[in-house]
């Protein structure tokens, strides 16, 4: 009897584990999942999802609603809307954007409007944000305080130099150990750089490349965010293709039969 009433009680306690294990994981994709749902995000970012796989892309970083995280240029904010409200209560999440200089520029303006965004809906109320300048030192938060840097979609815009300096930054923000996680227009292997620049597409090899210099070791490489139908050679670039459609109706259902880029979705870990 004293046998069966041992076995029993490290049975409850062994399900007791399980159980809390069980919960916090739950709780953890709840987060997640309610924050893809939420009314904050507008039904045409929504429709974006099957291009951008936000949930499988997130789990493939290793992303958890307890960390602290850092998004690279939010832009206008579509990723943000995921990532403010599945950190809310829980983690942190900073922000690395232009700074407003006062000027009449694009990297001010995108600060305001982001500014505007976050302003306007209390799901946004613990986002802080810190000043990137591309192609500079910047603090993108309190150095070895962060456990993920995200960049989606930016590095084409600063070049090889740019994207050096940027995970320089990443690694002083990072914790031994954490995560830099790169989603990024992928430019095909038959294509120079610098005959392509301005495509808005990047080579992958440089990315591993740039990210190795700066103390990172790739991790792991995912197919999430591929688009074989993409062969990066348009009219207008990247933008040829959807969200943009930079030519207008001129064979509009030609670009959007093939969907938005094809990408690269990167993990890297700070050694």
């Amino acid at each position: 009897m004293t046998i069966i009433k041992s076995l029993t009680t490290a049975s409850l306690l062994t399900f007791g584990i399980l159980a809390s294990s069980y919960t916090t994981a739950h709780v953890n994709t709840d987060k997640l999942t309610q924050a893809l749902a939420g009314e904050h995000r507008s039904d045409k970012n929504k429709a974006r999802d099957i291009y951008r796989h936000p949930e499988k892309t997130l789990a493939f970083f290793g992303f958890k609603p307890e960390m602290t995280v850092v998004e690279i240029a939010p832009g206008g904010g579509w990723y943000t809307e995921i990532l403010a409200p599945a950190l809310k209560g829980s983690g942190k999440l900073y922000g690395a954007h232009y700074p407003d200089t006062g000027e009449d520029n694009y990297y001010s303006n995108s600060r305001k409007r982001l500014e505007k965004k976050l302003a306007g809906n209390p799901v946004f109320s613990e986002v802080e944000l810190t000043n990137f300048v591309p192609r500079k030192a910047s603090v993108l938060a309190p150095a070895g305080s962060a456990d993920l840097v995200l960049t989606f979609r930016n590095l084409h815009n600063w070049g090889h130099d740019g994207v050096e300096q940027l995970f320089k930054d990443a690694a002083k923000a990072l914790k031994a150990g954490g995560v830099l996680g790169v989603v990024e227009h992928r430019m095909p292997t038959d294509m120079e750089w610098e005959k392509n620049k301005r495509s808005g597409y990047f080579p992958q090899a440089d990315v591993v490349k740039l990210a190795k210099a700066a103390g990172f070791k790739l991790a792991a490489s995912s197919e999430i965010n591929a688009n074989p139908k993409d062969t990066a050679n348009h009219p207008k670039g990247v933008w040829t293709l959807p969200p943009v459609l930079r030519l207008g109706e001129q064979d509009k259902e030609k670009y959007l039969a093939i969907g938005e880029s094809d990408r690269m979705t990167l993990k890297f870990v700070k050694k």
